[in-house]
C-alpha cells in the first residue's frame, strides 16, 4: 500500500502538487488519469522518491519512506522513453537492478528467464538494445521491473511511443503481468479509454490536484464535478448552460426535457459525444440542430463538431454519415444520459 498524507510539491515559489491525500493498493492497477502537465509524472516521482516533497508524508505499508532514497523503497519506474543499458544484452538489461541487490546467479537466471517468457523476450536475451524494435525495448523494461519483485511499480505512460498494434497488445497484457506479484501498481496516462480498458481504481488529475477518486468504471459512470467529468472524455465531453424551471429544462439554444430532483435554477448540463447522435433512437429524444464546423471520419466513427446556439457540441456515432461543413444538421440527445453540475462545478443530478 501507497499512503500519501497532504503531500505537496513546490519548485520555487510554484506549486506543482496541491495537497493530495491519496491511498493506492495492491491487486489491481491504479491509474492516473489527466491530460499533459495535470501533475502526473510530478506525483509519481514523489512517491517513487525521485523529487522531495514540500510538506506532507508518503509512506509504503506504514512505513514513512518520506525521506528515504529511491534505492531504499524498493521500486520500479519504467517511462514512455526506453531506458535501457546500450551496452549491455538485454539479460543483463534485465537482471541489472538483481545483482544490485547481491542476489544469487541462480536465482537471478530463474528470475530473468520467468520475465523474459512472459514478455517473449527469450529469444532476445543475448541481443543489445540497439538490435531490438521500440517494442521489444519497452518489453525489455517492462521485464526488469517484473524481475525486480519490487514495492511498488510505476508505469509513467509506458506504451506512449510505442505503435497502435503494440500499444493494443501490451495493455491488454499489462494486467496479468502484474497480477498476484503484490506490488502497488500505479499506471500514469492521458487517455481515457486505456484507463477504461485497465480497470481496477483511476484518480482523476487536473492541476496538480485529484479531482476524483474510486472505482474506474464508477468514476466515469458518475463523475463528482464537472472537472472529472471533462477529465474522463475524449472526444471532450458536451458542456452546455441549461436552465431549469418548473421540471422543465431547457438549453439556451433550443431544445427541452423533462427533469426532476433538480431546483429551478442555473446550471449546466454535461453529456458525452457518443450519445449525440445523428439518428433518432428513441421518443425521448431531445431533437439538436446545428451547424457543422468540422467533420471527421475515424475507422468505422464519424464525429462531427457543431454550433449549437452560443454552444460547441460534438457528435460521436458509427458508421459513414455525410455531414457537410458549414451547413445545419440535426441531431439527437436522450437526456437520460445527461449529467447536470452547479454553477461551482458539483454534482447536482
Amino acid at each position: 500500500m501507497i499512503e500519501l498524507q497532504n503531500a505537496t510539491k513546490r519548485v520555487g515559489t510554484v506549486t506543482h502538487i496541491k495537497p493530495t491525500s491519496l491511498t493506492l493498493q495492491t491487486g489491481h492497477f491504479n491509474v492516473l488519469l489527466g491530460a499533459t502537465g495535470s501533475g502526473k509524472t510530478s506525483l509519481i516521482k514523489m512517491m517513487a522518491g525521485l523529487d522531495p516533497i514540500a510538506s506532507g508524508k508518503v509512506l509504503m505499508d506504514g512505513q514513512d519512506v518520506t525521506r528515504l532514497s529511491t534505492q531504499k523503497r524498493k521500486i520500479s519506474l519504467v517511462h514512455q522513453f526506453f531506458v535501457n543499458y546500450p551496452h549491455m544484452t538485454v539479460f543483463d538489461n534485465i537482471a541489472s537492478p538483481l545483482r544490485v541487490a547481491g542476489m544469487a546467479q541462480s536465482e537471478i537466471e530463474g528470475r530473468v528467464e520467468e520475465a523474459a517468457d512472459l514478455l517473449q523476450l527469450r529469444p532476445m536475451l543475448h541481443r543489445r538494445p540497439h538490435e531490438l524494435s521500440g517494442g521489444q525495448q519497452q518489453r525489455t523494461a517492462l521485464a526488469r521491473a517484473i524481475a525486480k519483485d519490487s514495492r511498488a511499480v510505476f508505469l509513467d505512460e509506458p506504451l506512449a511511443n510505442l505503435d497502435y498494434k503494440l500499444r493494443e497488445e501490451l495493455r491488454e497484457q499489462l494486467p496479468e503481468l502484474f497480477a498476484g506479484r503484490g506490488a502497488v501498481v500505479v499506471y500514469a496516462t492521458s487517455e481515457p479509454e486505456e484507463a477504461l480498458l485497465l480497470g481496477g481504481y483511476t484518480a482523476l488529475m487536473e492541476d496538480g490536484r485529484v479531482t476524483q477518486f474510486g472505482p474506474t468504471a464508477d468514476i466515469y459512470r458518475n463523475p463528482e464535478n464537472l472537472a472529472a467529468a471533462r477529465v474522463f472524455s475524449d472526444p471532450p465531453i458536451n458542456v452546455a448552460r441549461v436552465t431549469v424551471v418548473g421540471a422543465q429544462a431547457r438549453l439556451a439554444g433550443g431544445g427541452g426535457w423533462t427533469v426532476t430532483g433538480i431546483a429551478d435554477g442555473e446550471y449546466m448540463v454535461a453529456v458525452r459525444p457518443h450519445r449525440v447522435t445523428p439518428l433518432k433512437a428513441s421518443d425521448d429524444d431531445v431533437e439538436l440542430t446545428g451547424r457543422v464546423i468540422v467533420t471527421e471520419l475515424s475507422g468505422s466513427d464519424s464525429s462531427a463538431h457543431f454550433q449549437h446556439g452560443e454552444d460547441a457540441w460534438v457528435s460521436l456515432a458509427a458508421g459513414v454519415h455525410p455531414y457537410q461543413v458549414g451547413e445545419d444538421h440535426t441531431f439527437y440527445m436522450n437526456p437520460a444520459h445527461c449529467r447536470y453540475f452547479g454553477q461551482d462545478g458539483k454534482r447536482v443530478a
